[in-house]
This record gives C-alpha cells, sequence and structure tokens, in this order.
C-alpha cells in the first residue's frame, strides 16, 4: 500500500524468496530456448477454505509490487551459482538482468468474493520469467487471503457495520466490533504483520500491533493485562488521591471511589484491583477501561470497575466499560449488563451501555455459540484462531501453466478438481434480478463476452448433465489489467478496501455464506469454452488398452 506517498515493501519479498526447483526448471528452459516462449499460468484455488462457500481475494497489492521491483542482486546470483555450480555461467548472465517488463498480470479487484477454478492472477510473459514468479505470488495470495476469509465470516458471525447492513435486503445482527489481538500468538513478525493487515481488510475494526498501526494506518486498540492488576495490593500504594477534571482542576478521587464502593455494598471486594483501577483511571480517565477477571468477576471486579467509574463519571469523564478474559463470557456478559442497568437506575448515570470486550480463546464457532446464547458483549478480542487460521492453517492455492505459445496446456488428473481448465479466460459475474451474483462464467479470451438481457448457456466445466440458461439483468468483468510491464492500475487504500470487502459480503444471498450448509456457489464456463476443455481432454489423456 502507500502511506504518506511512499509504498511500503517487505524486505525479505525477493526473486530468491523462491523455491530451488523453480531456479533449476529455469535453467532447463534456458538450456533448451524455451525460456522466451510465450507463456500464461493461472493462479487459482481449488477448494474455499473452513468449510464454507467462499473466500476473500487478498495480497494483489503485494503480488503488484514484487513485480515491479523483480530483480537478482549480485549477491543474490552469486547464492544461485552456490546452488547450481554445473550450471552454464551464461544462465547467470541472463539471470543477472531480467526484470518483469514484458510480463502482464489480470486479477480481480482486491477484496473480491471468489470461487473455485477462477483464475485469480492471470500472468503472462516469457516463460522463464514467469515461472521464476510462482512461488512468492502463490506465499503473496494464499495466506492474505486465508486471514481475509476467516476474519470476514467472524465478521459475518457476529453482524456488520450499520452502513453496510440492509443492502439489497441483507439482513445482519447487531453490529459488534472486532479486534485482532494476534500479535503474540502469531507465525513470527511477518507472519504478526500479515495477519494484522488482512484481518483489517477482511472486516475486522482495529488490531493492538502498533507496527502495523504505524505502517498500514490500521486503527489501535487495546486494554490492560492481568499484570497490572496484580501488580497492587493496597490503595496504600497509591501516590496520588487526586484526579484532573477537564477543566484542569484538581479534585478528589479515592474518597470519592471509597464512598462509592461503600453505596454500592461492595466492601469485600478486592483491594489491590481496585487501586489498580484507580491508578489506571488516572492515568488514562479518557479511555478507562478495566480487566474485571484477575480475582472474582462478579463479585469483586465488576464492582470495583463500578465504584471507580461512578467517581470518573463525577469528575467530568464518562468511562468506557470493562473486558472478560474468562468463564462463561455469555453469563458473565449478562450478569455484568445487568449490574449496569441497576447502577444506572440507581444512581442516574448513562452506564447501562458500557461496554462490554470480551476474549479468551475465541474461535468462529464460539461467536455463532455466543448468539445462541443471547449474550451482552459489544466487542470481541480475537487472537490466536484469527492469526494461525487454527480451523485451517493453509490456503492451498496452486500456480499451472495453461497456454504456451498460444497452445492450450492441460494438467489432467482422477481427481476432478485437480484437472486445469486451459487456454486464456476471462471472467464474468451474471447478476440476477434482485441485484444477487448467481454463477461467475469464463469465457476464451477472444470469445463474445456475455451480454445483458441475452440467455447464455452456462456449463459446468467436466459434468456434462450440469448447465442451464441464464437470463443475466447485470454482468459484471471480473479482471482487470493490473500489471503490463508497469503498474496498469491504482490501488484503493486499505480502509476503501475493507468497505469493498463488506459491502461484497452483502451483495451475495446469505445462503452462500452462512456457517452451516451453506449453498455451492456455480462457477461455468461457456459452451465454447466447454466444447474446448473436451476437445483437449480427448486428445491428451490416453486411450486404456484391456486385454
Amino acid at each position: 500500500m502507500c502511506l504518506g506517498g511512499k509504498t511500503i515493501m517487505n524486505n525479505l519479498v525477493t526473486p530468491l524468496l523462491s523455491d530451488l526447483y523453480e531456479f533449476t526448471m529455469v535453467y532447463a528452459y534456458w538450456k533448451s530456448g524455451r525460456h522466451e516462449d510465450a507463456s500464461v499460468f493461472d493462479l487459482f484455488i481449488r477448494e474455499n477454505p473452513f468449510g464454507g462457500e467462499f473466500t476473500i481475494f487478498a495480497g494483489l497489492e503485494e503480488a503488484v509490487n514484487y513485480v515491479k521491483n523483480f530483480h537478482l542482486t549480485e549477491d543474490d546470483i552469486d547464492y544461485v551459482k552456490s546452488v547450481l555450480p554445473t550450471a552454464d555461467t551464461k544462465y547467470f548472465t541472463w539471470l543477472k538482468h531480467i526484470d518483469c517488463s514484458h510480463i502482464k498480470i489480470y486479477a480481480p479487484k482486491e477484496g473480491t468474493i471468489v470461487f473455485p477454478m477462477i483464475p485469480l492472477l492471470r500472468v503472462e510473459g516469457p516463460l522463464g520469467i514467469a515461472q521464476l514468479l510462482e512461488t512468492t505470488l502463490l506465499n503473496l495470495i494464499n495466506y492474505p487471503s486465508l486471514v481475509a476469509t476467516n476474519a470476514a465470516r467472524m465478521k459475518l458471525a457476529v453482524g456488520l457495520p450499520a452502513e453496510v447492513q440492509n443492502i439489497f435486503g441483507t439482513q445482519a445482527g447487531k453490529n459488534k466490533d472486532l479486534l485482532e489481538f494476534g500479535l503474540r500468538r502469531a507465525q513470527g513478525p511477518n507472519g504478526g504483520l500479515t495477519a494484522s493487515r488482512y484481518s483489517y481488510l477482511g472486516g475486522f475494526d482495529a488490531t493492538s500491533n502498533m507496527l502495523a498501526g504505524k505502517t498500514y494506518g490500521i486503527p489501535v486498540k487495546g486494554t490492560l493485562a492481568h499484570a497490572f492488576v496484580s501488580t497492587f495490593s493496597s490503595l496504600k500504594e497509591l501516590p496520588s488521591s487526586v484526579i484532573i477534571t477537564p477543566d484542569g482542576k484538581q479534585t478528589e478521587f479515592v474518597s470519592n471511589v471509597l464512598d462509592f464502593r461503600k453505596k454500592l455494598s461492595a466492601g469485600n471486594s478486592h483491594e489491590g484491583e481496585l487501586a489498580a483501577f484507580i491508578a489506571y483511571a488516572q492515568a488514562f480517565p479518557k479511555s478507562f477501561l478495566a480487566l474485571v477477571d484477575t480475582y472474582d468477576t462478579l463479585k469483586s471486579g465488576v464492582p470495583n470497575f463500578l465504584a471507580v467509574a461512578l467517581a470518573l463519571h463525577a469528575a467530568g469523564y464518562p468511562p468506557v466499560g470493562i473486558r472478560l478474559d474468562s468463564g462463561d463470557l455469555a453469563y458473565l456478559s449478562k450478569q455484568t449488563r445487568e449490574q449496569f442497568r441497576k447502577v444506572s437506575n440507581q444512581f442516574r448515570v448513562p452506564f447501562e451501555n458500557l461496554s462490554i470486550v470480551a476474549s479468551n480463546n475465541i474461535n468462529e464457532a464460539t461467536l455463532h455459540a455466543l448468539t445462541q446464547q443471547g449474550h451482552e458483549i459489544d466487542v470481541f478480542g480475537i487472537g490466536t484462531h484469527l492469526v494461525t487460521c487454527e480451523a485451517q492453517p493453509a490456503l492451498g492455492g496452486v500456480y499451472k501453466l495453461v497456454e504456451v505459445n498460444g497452445a492450450p496446456r492441460i494438467k489432467l488428473s482422477q481427481e476432478k478438481a485437480k484437472t486445469t481448465i486451459p487456454g486464456k479466460k476471462e471472467v464474468y459475474r451474471l447478476i440476477d434480478q434482485h441485484g444477487f451474483p448467481m454463477t461467475d462464467l469464463m469465457i476464451r479470451v477472444g470469445e463474445a463476452p456475455p451480454k445483458v438481457g441475452e440467455k447464455i448457456l452456462c456449463r459446468h466445466p467436466f459434468e456434462e448433465a450440469k448447465r442451464a440458461y441464464i437470463k443475466p439483468s447485470d454482468v459484471k468483468l471480473l479482471h482487470q489489467c493490473m500489471w503490463d510491464g508497469k503498474r496498469a492500475a491504482e490501488f484503493p487504500t486499505l480502509e476503501q478496501r475493507r468497505q469493498f470487502v463488506l459491502e461484497q459480503i452483502t451483495s451475495f444471498r446469505q445462503d452462500h455464506l452462512r456457517y452451516l450448509n451453506p449453498t455451492p456457489y456455480k462457477v461455468s464456463v461457456s459452451e465454447s469454452l466447454y466444447n474446448f476443455i473436451h476437445e483437449i481432454w480427448r486428445r491428451e489423456m490416453p486411450v486404456a488398452e484391456l486385454e
């Protein structure tokens, strides 16, 4: 992305962020004089992750930046020489001078909802260079798309923002904020930054990751940890008993807290916890949010919070709320909300809607279970299950050759999902009369595109009986040229891409996106492409001889 006019690059993303076999294959291409052959590769997924029926396409800008800066340094060349000591020295001279000025890349917009078989990237160019791009492009697309999809599924589980609810008649639940808390559990520094960036693109509202906030402009939020609460054991440890009011005056604070504590009949609450809350409120009077489960959530944590919150309110500061980090989150949130309502009525203060934040190893299934239990949580902090994608730790995108020198290429397999669709293709999303996508149609490049209002025969790529006529009310071309020797399109901001993802989610029928038993979305091919696939299939598949 661009931040302050500067493109952010990961220094690890170089041509050597690759597999050895890319360099050995390219050497063999070079030795056989094939390295300049015109080639087309498709990068696509074979199945959607997390048992669902959709994927959020992400990582495109980083992929384009990689292609833009593709160059092997002298040091890189020396290392390749050490790994391939018997290779012709002229090969290394060729490697030294290659770039991506003759490469073209076509792709959907970043944040588009995509499906298996659809090319996420169509890479065209000299065979040798296009082959060298394989591993790195997969690395830059697979994990970002996985994290963005994981985040979008969690966002769906808690409800979409009000500004994108009910578009196309979508019924979304009450909006709840999602905070990414995963840095400490992420797979290394780069995994942590990538997870923060693409969970935000997928619909999360903020991150605790300071470097991600600085680098990508993501809102940063956080609370406090149990260590702070347990640091204090007595009110005597507080260095000051006052607080500075919004108009700059000193006012007694500790005695007011103790007075409210008495009125709340909370004299048996943990004194050290109360001292910690007071100290934190004195440090951050405008953003006081307390972690209440260090000792006893309902008998100590919440009453101590309310005593400090009432004193803060009296001093002119509205408190923010509490965080739950253990126990039965649904039950504790409902009991906490009830205490908030009682205090609101008792002291005539607007505390009934104070924020309740929940963390504690939350995953997508937990979010759905909490919804069924009728929780009172406003914000979820999610770490491990988001950034590690524990439910499915890899997306499994592939990069396959589909054309050389204008001749189609196919990979055949007894597993239909592993059979590739040959040739250069473009993809159109066909929209029904209600505004919902009903199929993605692949056609051969050069074939007449589908038109609004005209009946189109859409076929399953490999199954004869699966076909249907569709008369679309709208037609959208998914792919655009993103790189043509230079950047061919500008990228929206990360915030704009996040908004695009949320709008995409509302533009699809919800049965395609639901958590349980989602309806598969249809990916089709034109009659011309269907015949083309099966002609090549018959030609390339050996005929068995039975004895």
